[in-house]
């Protein structure tokens, strides 16, 4: 079936979700997007808080900000609305896998057996999320990084790109994972951590 999008956030990360939509054979409608400078790459037809007009039914919204705060209050402000689940036709989900309305999948990412994605989540390019994991709202999982399996991640936390997390471990919500880090033990405390293997910052 043939769906009509609109993306809210006309950025890099709306452009590649467009592309994800179209190679899907759906149909991009346009952008919703507050900048007060014009971005002619794309469609853009309105402002976020237009985003109402498209709660039709028939209309589906995506919100494409990479901030996981933002992406949480936008989806929150609008109960009404059909989300638009973007996974890319090269990623790998397995049949058991669980998805979340409003979460994209990119390019080469995998999603193994029995994994659950929440609610609007980005898993990142040739990123990867094993058997088992549990991961929450909003989380973005960026660029190459890779969960093994049985891994939990609370809600709005950032893996960043090219960070691996071992097997059967838990990292809270609102945590942020800086690039590259190996997360070896249970992180529950918010804040940053980097390093191999990852700790804290201040």
């Amino acid at each position: 079936m043939n769906k009509k999008v609109v993306i809210i956030g006309a950025g890099g990360h709306g452009r590649v979700v467009a592309d994800i939509a179209e190679s899907c054979g759906d149909t991009v409608l346009g952008f919703l997007d507050d900048n007060d400078t014009p971005n002619n790459k794309v469609n853009v037809i309105g402002k976020s808080s237009d985003a109402i007009k498209y709660c039709d039914g028939e209309t589906y919204l995506f919100v494409a900000v990479g901030n996981c705060d933002v992406r949480k209050k936008i989806f929150n402000s609008l109960p009404n609305a059909k989300w638009y689940t973007a996974i890319h036709p090269s990623a790998v989900i397995s049949p058991s896998a669980t998805i979340g309305e409003g979460t994209c999948v990119m390019p080469n990412a995998a999603v193994n057996n029995s994994a659950v994605i929440g609610k609007g989540v980005i898993v990142n390019t040739c990123a990867s999320v094993d058997h088992d994991c549990a991961i929450g709202d909003f989380v973005h999982i960026a660029c190459g990084a890779h969960i093994a399996g049985t891994v939990t991640v609370g809600d709005r936390t950032w893996i960043g790109i090219g960070s691996s997390v071992s097997n059967n471990l838990s990292i809270g919500s609102d945590i942020m994972i800086g690039a590259g880090t190996v997360v070896v033990k249970d992180i529950s405390e918010k804040g940053t951590y980097v390093g191999v293997p990852a700790k804290k910052i201040k």
